[in-house]
């Protein structure tokens, strides 16, 4: 342990320092000030020694200077080291060995440790990379096999219409063939009927040319019809005589 002399012997220097330093800012308040406001932080959360919030140092700073915190907590480690309310015990000792042990380690063995943590981590990346680089060509299948279907589909829609044309086409002949089957037969029925007619008007004619000839033959006496075969019978002797002097 360190005795009280040699702590307060240590302490002097310290306060020295900082008494120097206030009475330089105080009789140079300009100067001073914009040093102090040129190494002042202007970003709010950040810490020193990794744990100290600048808040305190910028408080320490409008109080003390620039000097200040660091003469503060130099202070108080006398202070509380010197009335040994924190006694460096075996305890102490073992801690700070370790710490220098834990700092070694991580010196010498931190960049081999670091580099297999890397690896490690690489390799795990690479692993949920090939995943999703997997799941991404599945999904993209996916995708190709449902615009395929949906091509598919528009082909069914296609084919269905086809289909319908065709069908469409079909009926359309049937129904052709049908209005000529109409054609066909009413044409054959009034060609009966005219047929039926032609016939009626034939035996109307027969009937009649009968009936006049029959009128006609009654009216003529047996005496006329013979001067008329005679006159009939010369005339022809005539036309003969006629040809052969010719």
């Amino acid at each position: 342990m360190f005795s009280r002399a040699a702590l307060l012997t240590a302490q002097r220097p310290l306060t020295l320092v900082a008494s120097r330093s206030a009475a330089a800012a105080a009789a140079s308040p300009s100067g001073g000030g914009a040093v102090e406001r040129r190494q002042r932080p202007e970003h709010p959360g950040k810490v020193r020694l990794g744990f100290l919030p600048e808040e305190w140092f910028q408080f320490f700073y409008k109080k003390t200077g620039v000097t200040g915190p660091y003469t503060f907590g130099v202070g108080l480690i006398t202070y509380l080291c010197s009335k040994e309310i924190y006694v460096m015990e075996h305890e102490y000792y073992s801690g700070l060995s370790l710490g220098i042990m834990a700092i070694i380690a991580v010196k010498k063995l931190g960049p081999a440790v670091a580099r297999w943590a890397d690896g490690e981590i690489d390799k795990i990346e690479g692993e949920w990379k090939e995943g999703r680089e997997a799941e991404l060509k599945v999904l993209a299948d996916a995708i190709e096999d449902e615009k395929k279907e949906q091509w598919r589909a528009d082909g069914a829609l296609m084919l269905m219409e086809a289909k319908k044309e065709n069908i469409a086409l079909q009926l359309e002949a049937a129904f052709r063939e049908r209005a000529m089957n109409v054609y066909s037969e009413v044409k054959r029925r009034l060609d009966y009927q005219v047929e039926c007619r032609h016939v009626e008007r034939r035996l109307s004619q027969k009937h009649m040319a009968n009936w006049i000839v029959a009128n006609v033959l009654s009216s003529i006496s047996p005496q006329q019809e013979k001067e008329t075969l005679n006159k009939c019978i010369g005339d022809l002797s005539a036309l003969a005589l006629r040809v052969k002097a010719t």
